[in-house]
């Protein structure tokens, strides 16, 4: 059978498989591993996985790659980041050096509103041109889908400039990005002191504003769903507060997710799975009793190292827990401009299993098949599977541990997304 390209003499091809949806508890330490394997890839899709001796036997390839031993894997997908803003906040990550907390320059008028300030006066190019680099970055270390947040426009025009600017971007750039609405990511100065004003704004005008927006788009047309999302926490939304908002977007369409639990536990887990969010994140002061609902559910825990240290941290989110309890667990960066401009992938792989005593393989599955499930592509993304989009990464080293063993240098040697070859050397036989 005559075949785009196969991918052949990998020593390890790691499948990240996992055909009956998320994985949890044992199965998070398997990543479905084939001693000198292959890969065969046609119109974009898998079309097979084997042993190389196999694949070859019986795929004819019209390019072929000799990973030359090495890893060849799934492509990371980021369940959670903020990539599309404009301008920096490296002051206030000098002040945070200096003792500040991030609460300290939120309450200040700094933090996201700084943010909202540089974006409101961008045009949609100069966000588009400054996101681009980011997203640059973040595949040539291996990520290949990215979920991305709106949430530093805070009015109805100024968010849906930044999901035109995801839209945009997903249609030029080489990553799949999947679309959230975050209205809700803090209070504006407009609404200072009233912030039942603001959720009422959230609610009524920009939520329907951004349903339909999104029926307008090509990511409903081609099924890839618009998410919604809340910052339940001090000195943003209460609890009843994020209840509205996300419960407003559920009822025009959209699927939930939540920041919970990030500096302080005020019932956002409870409120998020009575809504049946698709994911919860950060959770980084969850207790054992919300640890154990969320192992009961079907929603994934989305845990991110990168704040901690990027803040200065100590206190991680209790991914080991979580593990144990039965939660099915994702990884990610959450690259954003204020408390993780970070776009690694493998990074935090690295964080997770020194500081949060996961195995390689759970960190591996976590920002893989798990990670997709996060954003509802887990049918699509996130695993080398037969039917799945061919999101493929040959590692240059020949076991797979090295991703979260080697820390501050890009090990990824060639990206290949949807089928196509974007770096390294193809060879012709």
């Amino acid at each position: 059978m005559h075949v785009d390209l196969v991918i052949h003499n990998a020593g390890q091809l790691v499948t990240c498989a996992s055909p009956s949806g998320p994985k949890r508890g044992p199965a998070l330490r398997d990543v479905g591993l084939i001693e000198n394997g292959a890969i065969a890839i046609s119109d974009g899709e898998i079309v097979a996985i084997g042993l190389s001796r196999d694949v070859r036997a019986e795929y004819v390839a019209r390019q072929t790659i000799d990973a030359g031993g090495n890893v060849v894997c799934p492509g990371f997908v980021g369940p959670h980041t903020h990539v599309a803003y404009a301008g920096n906040r490296i002051d206030e990550f000098e002040l945070r050096v200096k003792g500040a907390t991030y609460q300290d320059i939120m309450a200040a008028g700094g933090g996201i509103v700084s943010t909202m300030q540089s974006v409101r006066v961008a045009t949609p190019e100069q966000i588009i041109n400054e996101t681009r680099v980011r997203l640059d970055q973040m595949l040539a270390l291996g990520t290949t889908t990215v979920e991305a947040k709106s949430g530093y426009g805070l009015d109805t025009a100024n968010e849906l400039k930044l999901l035109g600017v995801v839209e945009a971007l997903d249609q030029a750039h080489a990553i799949d990005l999947v679309p959230t609405f975050m209205g809700a990511h803090a209070i504006p100065p407009e609404y200072r002191n009233r912030g039942d004003d603001y959720v009422a704004l959230v609610v009524e005008q920009m939520t329907p504003a951004i349903a339909a927006w999104y029926r307008a788009t090509h990511f409903a047309a081609r099924g890839v769903p618009l998410f919604a999302d809340v910052f339940c926490e001090r000195n943003a939304f209460d609890v009843e507060q994020s209840r509205r908002v996300l419960a407003a977007a559920k009822s025009h369409g959209m699927r939930i997710k939540a920041h919970v639990d990030e500096f302080s536990a005020m019932g956002g887990v409870a409120m998020a799975l009575g809504l049946d969010a698709c994911s919860v994140d950060h959770l980084d002061v969850t207790g054992s009793e919300d640890m154990r609902r969320i192992a009961q559910s079907d929603t994934i825990a989305v845990i991110i190292p990168a704040v901690t240290v990027n803040l200065g941290g100590t206190h991680f989110a209790d991914a080991r827990g979580l593990i144990d309890a039965g939660a099915a667990l994702a990884l990610t960066t959450d690259i954003n401009p204020g408390s993780a401009p970070c776009p690694s992938l493998p990074l935090v792989m690295a964080i997770a299993c020194r500081y949060q005593h996961l195995a390689p393989a759970e960190a591996l599955n976590a920002v893989t098949i798990n990670a997709a499930h996060a954003i509802g592509l887990g049918q699509h993304a996130g695993s080398l599977e037969a039917g799945k989009q061919a999101d493929v990464l040959i590692v240059d080293a020949p076991d797979y541990r090295h991703l979260a063993y080697q820390f501050g240098a890009n090990l990824v040697r060639t990206v290949v997304k949807r089928g196509r070859v974007l770096r390294g050397r193809v060879i012709h036989e």
